[in-house]
């Protein structure tokens, strides 16, 4: 899987979950800051993202990842082994 196609899924999924417009999500974005999710919110974008790429991560290692570029290069890291 490239890293665009992360990249969508992630904007995606982060869309879905927040209740936002894809079009409103950047990568620069932070998760807490910018997107409003709190401590609640998170985890559930953790599970959200568990599911859609259909995998299990570290909740612990996910959580400390603060934007939706560090959650792009978190699951490409974990998708493609790098």
């Amino acid at each position: 899987m490239t890293r665009q196609e992360i990249a969508e899924r992630v904007i995606k999924t982060t869309a879905r979950e927040l209740h936002l417009n894809t079009s409103d999500i950047k990568e620069s974005d932070n998760f807490a800051m910018e997107l409003g999710a709190d401590s609640l919110k998170s985890i559930e974008l953790v599970a959200a993202f568990e599911e859609d790429f259909d995998l299990s991560v570290n909740e612990e290692e996910a959580l400390q990842v603060q934007s939706v570029g560090g959650a792009i290069d978190f699951f490409d890291s974990i998708i493609n082994k790098k």
